[in-house]
């Protein structure tokens, strides 16, 4: 029998709260992508066939630059979701995420709802674990268990924000670094480290960079706001307390800005080429301004998951399809040919947007 806080009930209250807007508000503040515009080229000089998407990823090729993100996993409802997103993915050509694996170390007899290659054979999917977990557990246990599910590539998600509202979360985030940076040292398959709607300052991406994760993805603040998910597995209301950091973390926007600035070309000796882009993103706009800051991928979660409760399997894709045009229609109003030249787009930003990235430079 299941108890509030056992791995699977928790995960399907996530899932629960997250798809059902009309009672719970789960985003809150804003990403910062609408602060920013491109400069319009009315002679592209190329044609709609001639523009490539395709890019790599995890080794293998991509249709184009976008990731479905980690979700959920664990429960019925996340396995009836996490098997269309697979068969998804493998129908477009994108990567996908799976939510944390960390309910199979002490529930291995739901080792199936994690089974992506067998629904997406050829495309990258990657596993996703806490790093509270990298520090506690045994790597090699973990290492044992990527190999099963034959994934291309792990999450490791830092949420100490979504911890502290969480009733059954952790509350020591001490030597975790450390832990990470043994992992990169070890890890069969590259490591993405993410946050979870807080983004990482440019100095701790580089930090961590430089010790061996393959990819950082700011996954920065302006979406879903996991504080309030936990806060609203209490009740409908969201209490007063969790509202206070309702504002709280870095904009996704501003994150790749101070990353990598605005002047075009945007090369930097450490970071390119190694940042992915989620976070608040709600539309293929946002992926094409999260681009030309200079991620290398960008991708979505909730509005993925939104999609598929409106429409299922045939409403995912429709969704993911829409996604690939807008993007592909920006890169010819924008006379670029391929994805690896989007960095060199111009962006036009507001004042204030130039003036926080100039701040958020010092972290």
């Amino acid at each position: 029998m299941s108890t509030p806080h056992d791995p699977s009930t928790r995960k399907a209250a996530h899932l629960e709260i997250c798809t059902a807007p009309e009672f719970y508000q789960v985003e809150s503040g804003t990403t910062g992508f609408q602060e920013l515009s491109f400069i319009h080229n009315p002679l592209p000089q190329t044609s709609f066939d001639d523009v490539s998407l395709t890019t790599k990823f995890l080794g293998k090729s991509v249709s184009f630059p976008f990731f479905i993100s980690s979700m959920t996993g664990g429960s019925e409802g996340g396995y009836a979701l996490n098997k269309d997103l697979a068969r998804a993915a493998e129908k477009i050509g994108i990567p996908v995420g799976m939510g944390s694996i960390r309910i199979l170390f002490r529930k291995p007899e739901v080792f199936n709802h994690f089974r992506f290659r067998k629904f997406a054979p050829s495309v990258p999917f990657f596993a996703n674990l806490g790093s509270v977990q990298i520090r506690d557990m045994e790597h090699r246990e973990i290492f044992e268990v990527l190999n099963r599910l034959e994934a291309d590539g792990i999450a490791v998600h830092l949420n100490p924000a979504q911890e502290l509202f969480q009733p059954e979360g952790d509350r020591d985030f001490r030597s975790i670094k450390e832990a990470l940076y043994r992992f990169f040292d070890k890890c069969p398959i590259p490591v993405i480290v993410k946050e979870t709607g807080c983004g990482i300052p440019r100095g701790l991406a580089v930090d961590l960079v430089s010790h061996g994760a393959s990819y950082i993805d700011v996954a920065g603040s302006g979406g879903t706001n996991w504080m309030r998910v936990e806060d609203f597995r209490e009740t409908v209301v969201s209490s007063k307390e969790v509202e206070e950091f309702d504002s709280w973390g870095i904009p996704t926007a501003l994150n790749l800005s101070s990353y990598f600035g605005l002047e075009s070309p945007r090369l930097d000796p450490v970071l390119s080429g190694k940042v992915l882009s989620s976070g608040g993103l709600r539309s293929g706009m946002d992926g094409l301004k999260s681009l030309a800051l200079g991620a290398s991928l960008f991708g979505m979660a909730l509005p993925v998951a939104l999609a598929h409760k409106s429409g299922g399997y045939d409403g995912l894709v429709q969704f993911l399809n829409s996604l690939k045009r807008t993007l592909h229609r920006g890169m010819l109003l924008l006379g670029v040919r391929d994805v690896i030249s989007l960095p060199n787009t111009l962006l036009v930003a507001t004042q204030e947007f130039l003036y926080k990235t100039e701040q958020l430079k010092r972290g």
